[in-house]
């Protein structure tokens, strides 16, 4: 089933050009504009641009699997999965498959990101270890948005709504997070909502590990809630998809 997804993927070339394009135009764009945001004081980076890519690999994480309810709900419009419901296909494929597929294609872009933030100019003091960790929280995080948004799919079956739902929370889990800003120069009423935010946890897990000293505890912990959130929202789409199946 995730081969499936791989192969509408690869038939819509002008859509993969875009998921990648753009997330050139945070890094760059936003790195220009920014760079002279490192001489506030606390802001504690050497430069902007090695700040910046954590927080646009995850940014480019949310947007682009937050979108994986379309897909489910293109599926059912078109009498798709139903079909699949007479087949032998485990259900949890069916349901996740889209997810699975959306978490490789944002571990490859992920390592496109870092690769081009490298020859930008971007340091990575914390190795290899350190950009395998960012790299895999930024899939969980995208599990995470992936799987809700199916579930989200399966609950409201309108496109209305889940374009409305992700266009309301996109920029406002992404700027009440450290992505683009260190929580020290937040609002203090921001640096609160930023320790609930999953967002921010992946960027903070991210950031820990890539660090010249690796603080471990801090990828542990924060690590740790991605990952259980993100069996939660697992877990939450085969809930629904189960309800849908009554449904039909």
């Amino acid at each position: 089933m995730t081969q499936r997804q791989f192969m509408a993927f690869a038939r819509q070339p002008a859509y993969l050009v875009i998921t990648l394009i753009q997330p050139v135009i945070w890094l760059f764009l936003f790195g220009a504009l920014f760079r002279k945001v490192v001489e506030l004081p606390g802001f504690g980076s050497g430069s902007y641009l090695d700040y910046l890519v954590p927080g646009v690999i995850v940014m480019s994480a949310v947007s682009a699997n937050m979108w994986a309810g379309m897909g489910t709900l293109e599926e059912i419009e078109r009498g798709t999965l139903n079909r699949f419901l007479i087949t032998p296909v485990h259900r949890s494929a069916l349901m996740n498959a889209n997810v699975v597929a959306q978490s490789v294609t944002t571990a490859i872009q992920s390592l496109i990101i870092i690769l081009l933030g490298w020859i930008g100019g971007a340091d990575y003091p914390g190795g290899v270890l350190g950009l395998l960790i960012l790299v895999l929280v930024s899939s969980a995080l995208g599990t995470i948005f992936g799987a809700f948004s199916n579930a989200l799919g399966m609950l409201v079956r309108q496109r209305e709504s889940i374009i409305g739902i992700n266009t309301f929370l996109l920029l406002p889990l992404t700027f009440l997070s450290s992505a683009f800003m260190p929580p020290a120069l937040m609002p203090h009423w921001m640096q609160v909502v930023a320790r609930f935010n999953p967002v921010n946890w992946a960027l903070e897990t991210g950031r820990a590990a890539m660090s010249a000293h690796p603080h471990w505890w801090s990828v542990l912990s924060h690590g740790g809630w991605t990952l259980l959130l993100a069996a939660f929202a697992v877990w939450l789409s085969l809930r629904t998809f189960r309800s849908y199946q009554k449904s039909v």
